[in-house]
């Protein structure tokens, strides 16, 4: 059933994707000549909205974009990744010339240099200023375009954050220029590298000969992660490669998932308010966009708390809620919950009075806030009755 669903799922992308996937000719003084540039926009783009999103520029993209595009689709649906600008670079005929590299370096040579020209000094600053890109740039390239694309990491500011090396033609130095780059960035870079075992086979030894040696670095600022297919061959590895290189590089960006609750937000010392503060401001450090914290997200840090028997948390996460989603009836409700478990049922019953006028939330139902707040009333009005009756006994005695 799971299956049929994911494939619907894919045919409706792949139907949707040319009708809303932009040709443009851009005319380029560096190359002399015009490039044709298939552009996707996220489905939400709206040009007059703040909202940023990451860049991912698709080399080879004759027969790149669409599966790019696709796989984008897909994991945005399922907030896997945050929405994306994609724009592939048709190459064509022209692909043994933009790929032109000195055969001793690796690096870009003639027209090669022209081509890395064309797309740093050209192409990126037009896309910055006609559409909403944040700083996060990703790089995909194949086979002498895998290459390619590594030339941009050497530049003393990198032009992109992330590389997709889809079993790329490690040319001269290149493996090594790479290792040595890696080891010195000094600020965040995400790098993937692919090969199979049905890869061509000089491309596959010169691939595994560097994964080794990339392996070997340690660098707090490199995010490094590598594949090695098996049965697959030089050019199918490429759609399962794209998938498991955007499934990694925006892993923090995903919703909160078992593994990190249990190993990072359950251990965490301090108040798990500001776990979810830091993490979602380490999303706007990477990532260049804004992303609000859920309502999903903060039952599943409550949950936690509830599991610490962390009941400073369980406030600090309602007033938190209230400053994020001051509409959901949600930060009330925690507040209202830790009022009742510090011994203090008319602060509990007020703050549950204000969650009911609030909006509701999927998985708390204001039936079972009207039941607490009845018991907690009943409670009050039990006590009041008792205090009544002791004062009473008193004024007797007295008399």
């Amino acid at each position: 059933m799971k299956r049929a669903v994911l494939f619907t799922l894919l045919l409706t992308f792949s139907s949707l994707l040319f009708s809303q996937t932009t040709i443009k000719d851009f005319k380029s003084r560096k190359l002399n000549s015009t490039r044709q540039l298939k552009i996707k926009l996220p489905k939400d783009y709206d040009a007059a909205s703040s909202i940023k999103y990451p860049l991912i520029i698709v080399f080879d993209g004759d027969y790149l974009f669409g599966p790019v595009v696709g796989q984008t689709q897909f994991q945005t649906y399922f907030d896997e990744m945050p929405g994306s600008i994609v724009v592939g670079i048709s190459q064509g005929k022209n692909r043994t010339y933009d790929s032109l590299t000195d055969e001793v370096t690796g690096l870009p040579f003639e027209s090669g240099a022209r081509f890395f020209e064309f797309v740093g000094q050209e192409l990126i600053p037009y896309l910055d200023e006609r559409y909403n890109t944040s700083k996060f740039r990703v790089a995909v390239g194949h086979n002498i375009m895998g290459n390619f694309i590594n030339s941009f990491m050497m530049k003393d500011l990198p032009l992109f954050h992330a590389y997709v090396n889809l079993s790329p033609d490690l040319v001269g130095s290149m493996g090594d220029n790479i290792v040595k780059r890696l080891e010195w960035v000094k600020d965040d870079v995400f790098y993937y590298m692919v090969t199979s075992s049905g890869d061509n086979t000089k491309l596959r030894e010169e691939i595994l000969k560097t994964n080794e040696k990339i392996k070997a670095i340690e660098n707090s600022k490199l995010t490094y992660y590598f594949d090695d297919f098996e049965g697959e061959s030089h050019y199918t590895l490429v759609t399962g490669a794209i998938s498991k290189a955007f499934d990694k590089i925006f892993e923090m960006y995903k919703p909160l998932h078992e593994k990190e609750l249990k190993e990072k937000v359950l251990p965490y010392e301090g108040t798990l308010d500001n776990y979810l503060v830091s993490r979602y401001d380490r999303i706007e450090e990477l990532f260049g966009i804004v992303k609000p914290i859920s309502e999903e997200e903060f039952q599943k840090v409550a949950a936690v708390a509830d599991e610490r028997e962390d009941i400073e948390s369980l406030e600090k996460l309602g007033r938190l809620a209230n400053k994020q989603l001051p509409k959901s009836l949600l930060g009330n409700y925690y507040l209202a919950i830790h009022a009742e478990k510090i011994g203090k049922p008319k602060k509990a019953v007020k703050f549950y009075e204000e969650a009911m006028v609030l909006d509701d939330v999927a998985f708390i139902k204001k039936d079972t806030i009207q039941l607490s707040m009845e018991n907690l009333m009943a409670e009050l009005t039990k006590d009041d009755k008792k205090g009544e009756e002791i004062e009473g006994e008193v004024i007797a005695e007295s008399d």
